[in-house]
């Protein structure tokens, strides 16, 4: 037997393990997997599949009740030849009685959303009818209630009155319940200094809410969000965005977490050593003005300052007249501290280091010959005398 068809053998072997140790007559829960014509698969843990008709999963209308990614219970009817199930069994089966007992055991159950009223929705739950208020149909509050119009979901009966008649059911309370599980699962991930992928939830000016699974959410304030000075937080992440993000900082005591991006991101002042070095002539934007000077971006994330001395601004000058914000100008390196995260700039000197290239350049041209002094004017008048004699 080759590798392959023994791989394939063990898988088959497995799973028909595990559909004898799920009993004939169990109702299981499983997820809808795959809608075919006939049947469609249903997992039911690890990798068991199990097998139902779709005759099973319609309404009294023949339209599905489901949709792949839904979870459904069911019976299992067959364990030969692979799990097979019925799921109307189920809804048919359960009484007023089952339905009480689900109620005081915090069971779930399952039941299809019919339509809205007033409030909330009406449930069937098996051949009950239930009331679903609209805060209790989901975690998040949704402006198209017809989203959930002819889905089925699980419930819980919160109230059970007048015999099973009168049926209160929250479909939050059990997603509460799966979202604290899944917190405590995502709280293990969120370590400092792991990088995990989140959902932005929402956008403020001092940051964003990003929420990291489990309904767990760290705040990436506007200072993290990039090197640069970053004056409107929507314009780097919007509400729905998947990021990569940093944690920062874990307050387990005052469960706060907080997260960062442009860590994410090479470090401009890692090269700023290199990149910049005293006496160079460059370019730049004014990004604010101070008393004490003028600040210009470098690069984005790399800002240098314009001492008030260096600016050739007198003081009684307007510095934020002569330097506007958002205005080109240029500048001359004078001292570079990347470590420190610094860098001197002066405008005065822009002019000495001009003529100094000016000078130079003239220099390196080929066709520059010395000016005449007075010893080259000498040697000609003695080379005049000697051919007079």
């Amino acid at each position: 037997m080759s590798e392959p068809e023994e791989e394939d053998f063990a898988a088959m072997f497995e799973q028909s393990e595990q559909a004898r140790r799920i009993e004939k007559g169990r109702t299981i829960e499983g997820t809808v997997v795959a809608i075919g014509e006939e049947s469609a698969l249903v997992a039911v843990g690890g990798k068991s599949e199990a097998e139902i008709d779709v005759s099973e999963l319609k309404d009294e209308d023949g339209d599905l009740e489901v949709a792949v990614g839904d979870r459904i219970q069911a019976l299992v009817v067959s364990t030969a030849g692979g799990l097979k199930l019925s799921r109307k069994l189920v809804l048919g089966a359960v009484s007023a009685r089952e339905l009480e007992d689900a109620f005081r055991a915090g069971l779930p159950v399952e039941g299809k959303v019919e339509r809205e009223v007033k409030g909330g929705y009406e449930v069937r739950v098996a051949r009950q009818r239930a009331f679903c208020p609209v805060s209790q149909i989901d975690i998040i509050r949704n402006t198209d209630p017809a989203q959930h119009i002819g889905r089925v979901y699980r419930f819980q009966i919160t109230e059970f009155k007048e015999g099973g008649r009168n049926l209160v059911v929250s479909r939050r309370v059990l997603l509460e319940q799966e979202q604290k599980a899944q917190a405590a699962e995502a709280r293990k991930t969120i370590i400092e200094g792991a990088v995990i992928t989140g959902r932005v939830v929402s956008v403020r000016d001092f940051g964003a809410f990003v929420e990291l699974g489990g309904g767990i959410q760290g705040l990436l304030h506007v200072s993290e969000m990039s090197w640069a000075r970053v004056s409107d937080p929507s314009q780097v992440v919007k509400p729905g965005d998947t990021i990569a993000v940093k944690v920062l900082k874990v307050d387990a005591e005052k469960q706060k977490i907080s997260l960062g991006l442009k860590q994410l991101i090479g470090d401009p002042w890692a090269n700023a050593g290199e990149t910049y070095r005293p006496g160079q002539l460059r370019s730049g934007r004014v990004t604010r003005v101070a008393d004490f000077g003028v600040f210009v971006e470098l690069e984005p994330g790399v800002d240098g300052l314009i001492p008030a001395s260096e600016t050739g601004i007198g003081r009684d000058g307007d510095l934020k007249k002569a330097f506007p914000a958002g205005k080109d100008i240029q500048y001359v390196v004078t001292d570079v501290d990347a470590g420190a995260r610094r860098i001197r700039l002066s405008v005065t000197e822009v002019q000495k280091v001009r003529e100094a290239e000016e000078v130079r350049e003239y220099g390196q041209r080929g066709d520059a010959k010395p000016a005449e002094g007075f010893g080259s004017m000498a040697d000609k008048l003695r080379d005049a005398l000697r051919g007079k004699s």
